[in-house]
């Protein structure tokens, strides 16, 4: 699935308009995680915070002609590269909610589908995309370190 340029800063003007109202707080504010939910129906994109209060919303006109059979992955992929394009930007360096937090894809149900992204100055969070090729590189380790 492929975005425009419109729709991708729509995205992120809601993910941004979700994590301001954690921007201007002098204390730090306890929010475990931002829930994102899409829909490929109506093509809204709605962040929650824990208490299920709407943060944000946004509809996104390529996800309404979606006619694939793997929404959510697709979502997951985009939402994860813009959230980790804006975090290397630098865009929730201001948010003052308590380490580690997260941002993650839920369902209908408020279901977790996918952990988008987890801010924390200490975890890591491994995906796919991390291992790929570490079978071979440790086979190739230890084929080194034993001879």
């Amino acid at each position: 699935m492929k975005l425009s340029q419109s729709s991708s800063t729509l995205l992120e003007s809601a993910i941004r308009k979700a994590t301001d109202k954690y921007c201007n707080s002098r204390e730090q504010t306890i929010v475990t995680d931002f829930h994102l939910q899409a829909n490929s129906n109506s093509g809204e994109l709605t962040i929650y915070n824990d208490e299920d209060e709407e943060l944000a919303h946004t509809t996104i006109e390529e996800w309404t002609i979606y006619d694939g059979e793997n929404f959510n992955e697709e979502v997951e992929r985009l939402l994860s590269a813009l959230l980790n394009e804006m975090k290397s930007k630098g865009a929730f360096e201001k948010v003052t909610v308590l380490k580690p937090y997260s941002f993650v894809l839920v369902d209908d149900e408020k279901e977790t589908l996918a952990e988008l992204l987890l801010m924390d100055d200490d975890t890591l969070l491994v995906n796919d995309e991390l291992l790929k090729g570490l079978d071979e590189e440790l086979d190739e380790f230890l084929k080194k370190l034993l001879e």
